[in-house]
């Protein structure tokens, strides 16, 4: 991210939940250069040299991280760019991305990632990472220089938007992997099966007389990989779980001792294929696409018992001519950063689906597979935290976005529960206007 000064700030009188560090209760959150320095008794933190944050009736969680987001960078900067895809995350309380490498041109060799990390460098709002392709141009064919491109900084390695296809050559990319490291994130889906589905097969695609992507497309990629993973010994990541067959695969993997980690976005947990009924590509057409309420129910299942690991947006942002048209032609893909933990509160925890502390463990989680250290709210760690108003109420879009997309599976939705400031990486790095306008000192 771009250098700046550790913040020094005081969250006064903040009800802080860290359900992994196992903290829940008020405290003032005393920041100091960049660091969380106490968890004093609410009300008697030391205000020398510290602005001061009136938060009582506020919750303060640590920061989350997004391990899946397209910022477009290379080659379709007029959709997203580093600079407004981490405004947009800061905005949704998100401390650091992880960048995917399905741009024009994919981002497959050392200068691409080096070239990358210097923009992040020069206008990241929150610490960005890239990951690199398996395969050179995403073509499938042959496995690119993972040692190099691990040596340049790629965080992983995914071909996002397209299977490794050859089950020979993700073979050899998890036995490269093991002497290079860094983790491998795969799209899951068998173009064979899926076609040109555009919907989920079932009902819904009947009646609309669209083609539909059968859930096993899915499903049985993720065995595939599962079993070679186990075989080599090696790690994968699943990408946007969305379907019952595909949890089941995740948690029989996990039982047979596979190395494997998985994430689900907000939509599929949040929405079914009947959002499709109304032809809205704008808002409810992506990739892996929304599915039936049972896989919806297997998806929650999953996070409650641990088989998915964290929660992750697939922020994927299109310019407004690729969305609005015909729902057949329409781009696949949906933003997410601004909205996901207010639209997972708002769908989610007030009707007591989930509970508060799990939403928030699971967005903070996605660090966790690809090795890099988990936001906390403990004294002495860096202060990476999202101070929200779990009672404010707001109107997606009403105000615009940070996002240069506007492809927000929530747009125009009244939710319930926003973001006031963002500390990410030490700084701060997003405060609402009309919070810091009314309520900071």
């Amino acid at each position: 991210m771009r250098p700046g000064a550790g913040a020094d700030l005081i969250l006064r009188g903040a009800a802080v939940l860290d359900p992994v560090a196992g903290i829940d209760a008020r405290h003032d959150v005393v920041v100091r250069g960049g660091r969380i320095a106490e968890l004093a008794a609410p009300g008697s933190a030391d205000e020398e040299g510290a602005e001061v944050v009136e938060a009582d009736g506020l919750h303060a969680f640590p920061a989350f991280f997004d391990p899946h987001v397209h910022l477009r960078v290379p080659g379709h900067e007029h959709k997203e760019d580093v600079e407004t895809g981490t405004r947009a995350a800061a905005a949704g309380g998100y401390c650091g991305v992880l960048a995917m490498a399905n741009t024009e041109p994919p981002v497959s060799t050392p200068a691409d990632v080096e070239a990358l990390r210097e923009a992040a460098r020069e206008g990241a709002s929150v610490p960005t990472g890239f990951l690199a392709t398996v395969t050179r141009g995403m073509a499938g064919e042959e496995l690119t220089e993972m040692a190099e491109l691990r040596a340049a900084g790629a965080v992983g390695f995914s071909d996002d938007g397209l299977p490794v296809r050859s089950a020979r050559i993700l073979r050899r990319a998890l036995q490269y992997q093991r002497l290079c490291g860094g983790t491998i994130a795969l799209h899951e889906e068998d173009p064979d099966l899926s076609g040109a589905g555009v919907v989920h097969e079932g009902p819904v695609s009947a009646a609309l007389g669209l083609a539909g992507i059968p859930a096993v497309s899915e499903s049985t990629m993720i065995a595939r990989d599962a079993a070679l993973a186990g075989y080599e010994g090696a790690r994968i990541h699943v990408q946007h779980l969305s379907a019952a067959e595909s949890v089941e695969a995740v948690r029989a993997a996990k039982a047979a001792g596979v190395r494997i980690s998985a994430e689900a976005s907000p939509h599929h947990l949040c929405l079914t294929d009947e959002a499709v009924r109304g032809l809205d590509p704008v808002r409810f057409k992506m990739n892996p696409p929304l599915r039936a309420e049972a896989d919806r129910r297997a998806l929650l299942d999953g996070l409650r018992d641990g088989t998915i690991d964290c929660i992750a947006t697939d922020h994927a942002p299109h310019a407004a001519e690729e969305k609005e048209a015909p729902f057949e032609a329409a781009a696949m893909g949906v933003t997410g950063l601004e909205t996901a933990f207010a639209a997972l509160h708002t769908d989610l925890v007030m009707p007591g689906t989930l509970e508060l502390a799990l939403v928030v463990g699971k967005l903070s989680a996605g660090a966790e597979p690809f090795d890099l250290e988990r936001p906390s709210l403990a004294p002495g760690s860096e202060a990476n935290v999202a101070l929200c108003d779990l009672g404010a109420t707001w109107t997606v879009g009403e105000e615009g976005y940070e996002s240069r997309s506007h492809n927000s599976w929530c747009a125009g939705r009244e939710l319930t529960g926003r973001v006031l400031v963002t500390l990410a990486g030490g700084q701060v790095a997003f405060r609402l206007r009309s919070f810091s306008l009314g309520v900071a000192q």
